[in-house]
């Protein structure tokens, strides 16, 4: 079959060798690293924020992915280490002023270089397009090339003139290597932040266990023990300013305490000022008294007999 017309076939063409293996384009892996968002794959806009391993992302696209709670949500490798809005953070990023965007290339007939970047470095003035290694500070969010960090060491930010460790400074799209040590100092952050709150909770309970104590029993350090001639002098003033007790009250103290105070209760609404018809609802009230001719013979029993 074939061979038609005296083609002679190649060798190539009759045995199939392995495959050769596809190699990936470095400029375009730069270019998609950063200028894109490693969680949504859509350009970098601000605000940008960076995770604990250095990868760049859009803040909109953190926190759509942290308010997604149905089943459908894929957690891939680029997002399953972040748990909420603080394990990133926003990076405070300085332009470039020799990038200009779509703004020259309007018709589509220009040459885009790849290698122009949109942020730099505020101390050396290195484009961030991943020819060089970045980083930027977890305290602040400022972001430097490695460089600048190297020549002028300091121990505060070079912008901003924030205090930083070495703990706090995460390189920006780094190897392998650095991924697996940011990695390692991310779970012993969190590990230290989980010890910390246990230990916070007891002391906090056992502080309000000694207030409730020290408010509820004084102890005796407390007590003020008062001499004897300041009680004696105490106990004569309580006496002087002790209302005058009345006549009605010092006979029921004397042998009628139990009874009621009906004489005073009677006077006291009688001589009240008010109005007749609510004297008339009581005894006391003239209305109700009978005359001695109105009143029955002693020997019918009334209840109307005083």
């Amino acid at each position: 079959m074939g061979c038609d017309g005296g083609t002679i076939p190649k060798r190539h063409e009759l045995v199939k060798g392995p495959k050769k293996v596809e190699k990936v384009d470095k400029d375009a892996e730069l270019v998609a690293q950063w200028n894109y968002c490693t969680l949504s794959q859509e350009i970098l806009r601000r605000p940008i924020v960076a995770c604990e391993l250095g990868r760049l992302y859009n803040k909109d696209a953190i926190i759509e992915f942290l308010l997604d709670k149905s089943s459908e949500k894929a957690l891939g490798k680029a997002a399953s280490h972040i748990k909420s809005i603080k394990n990133v953070t926003e990076l405070r990023l300085s332009d470039n002023p020799a990038w200009e965007g779509d703004k020259g290339n309007t018709k589509g007939d220009r040459h885009d270089d790849l290698q122009r970047a949109r942020f730099i470095c505020p101390v050396v003035g290195l484009e961030m397009n991943g020819r060089h290694r970045f980083c930027f500070l977890r305290c602040c969010g400022c972001v430097f090339s490695e460089r600048a960090l190297k020549e002028i060491k300091a121990e505060v930010c070079h912008t901003c003139g924030a205090a930083f460790q070495e703990d706090d400074v995460i390189v920006l799209n780094g190897t392998k290597e650095d991924v697996e040590t940011l990695k390692r100092r991310m779970e012993g952050r969190r590990l230290r932040a989980k010890l910390g709150k246990k230990t916070k909770k007891p002391k906090v309970a056992e502080s309000l266990s000694k207030l409730d104590v020290s408010e509820e029993a004084p102890g005796p350090s407390k007590m003020k023990t008062a001499k004897p001639e300041e009680t004696s002098l105490d106990s004569q003033e309580k006496k002087t300013t002790l209302p005058p007790r009345s006549a009605a009250a010092q006979g029921s103290s004397s042998g009628k305490a139990g009874k009621p105070l009906c004489g005073a209760m009677k006077r006291s609404i009688a001589d009240s000022g008010e109005s007749e018809a609510y004297k008339s609802l009581f005894t006391t009230h003239s209305s109700a008294k009978r005359s001695k001719e109105e009143s029955a013979h002693w020997v019918t029993h009334t209840s109307y007999c005083f």
